[in-house]
């Protein structure tokens, strides 16, 4: 008979650290508990905030921990790419009070939860974006991405019955401008930076960057108050300009996941991240569609491609939990 195992599932982002207790047996996610979110920057450490959540629950914590952290997962000291925490992991034992972990990249995580969720379930984890509106393919490259606070990017393949995840840090390459706007947003962002990454357009912050870009063409203020009022304007539609934005990111967006795909000679495309949840319901009537494709003589082969939006509310913490199935079977 195959034993259950409780664990500690987290989910660490540049914004926030997400918390639950999942079971696992046999290789699989049995449940994922409800999630706790808290704001990384309400606390010092990635102990203190655990220690924090821990004091809600009432009970004593599983002695095995499932980590997904948005850095590489390298060295002895893992600094966070958009977050002050540092962590060491030869002291997760001690600090944390656990006896097992697994240590995971955030979008290592994603994908794995893409490779363990059910898509024949009452709720698939998927919903449909564009090319054909098939399943995810059973066998072959799935390649996974989103924009959060960064821009994560991994690489599923699926082969025999079996899958193997690989972390990338594809949203750290060069961007590449396709119109005279996109020239502009890269000569705006080059006076700030030695280099420009993907990243720095399509994530979180970057639809700030493309907003100044469209202000100074239009020669109009730049709209007041921080990043989240910026998404939120752009998403309602209440201001023109936030909206153009949108606009902008979804095409930077559409023209980033093809290339990737490429790069990863991948069959099919799946969207996650925090900013992907918050725009799924644009992406489909955006050019995201049109710059996906437009690959050149390559243009056929991005229309075969499916290309998925993450819907299971929680894939980071899911993730977490499926990588320390697969690497804890029994």
């Amino acid at each position: 008979m195959t034993e259950t195992t409780e664990i500690v599932a987290a989910d660490i982002g540049g914004t926030h650290a997400r918390f639950a207790i999942a079971e696992v047996a046999g290789g699989r996610v049995l449940r994922l508990g409800p999630e706790a979110t808290v704001r990384a920057a309400d606390h010092a450490s990635l102990q203190i905030a655990w220690q924090s959540w821990a004091a809600t629950l009432g009970r004593p914590l599983p002695r095995a921990a499932a980590i997904a952290l948005a850095t590489p997962i390298s060295g002895d000291v893992l600094k966070m790419t958009n977050n002050p925490w540092i962590i060491r992991p030869a002291l997760i034992p001690e600090k944390l009070g656990v006896d097992r972990y697994v240590l995971v990249n955030d979008f290592e995580a994603v994908a794995h939860a893409v490779a363990q969720l059910d898509p024949a379930g009452a709720d698939s984890g998927f919903r449909h974006l564009c090319g054909p509106d098939a399943a995810l393919p059973d066998t072959g490259v799935i390649t996974i991405l989103g924009p959060g606070t960064g821009m994560g990017v991994a690489q599923l393949h699926r082969i025999g019955g079996s899958y193997h995840v690989i972390a990338t840090e594809g949203g750290h390459i060069d961007f590449a401008p396709l119109d005279s706007i996109e020239d502009a947003i890269l000569a705006h962002l080059r006076r700030r930076h030695v280099r420009v990454s993907a990243e720095r357009i399509v994530s979180g912050p970057g639809l700030a960057a493309i907003h100044e870009v469209l202000a100074a063409i239009e020669g109009r203020a730049i709209l007041a108050g921080d990043d989240k009022a910026l998404w939120t304007a752009a998403l309602a539609g209440s201001d023109s300009l936030a909206a153009a934005a949108l606009d902008r990111f979804c095409l930077a967006l559409g023209s980033f996941a093809g290339d990737i795909a490429l790069a990863q000679g991948a069959a099919a495309v799946v969207i996650a991240g925090g900013v992907g949840a918050r725009i799924a319901d644009h992406l489909p009537a955006s050019g995201f569609a049109e710059r996906f494709r437009a690959k050149g003589r390559f243009h056929a082969l991005m229309d075969r491609m499916p290309v998925k939006l993450v819907s299971h509310p929680q894939p980071g913490l899911y993730g977490a939990a499926a990588a320390f199935a697969q690497r804890n079977p029994q």
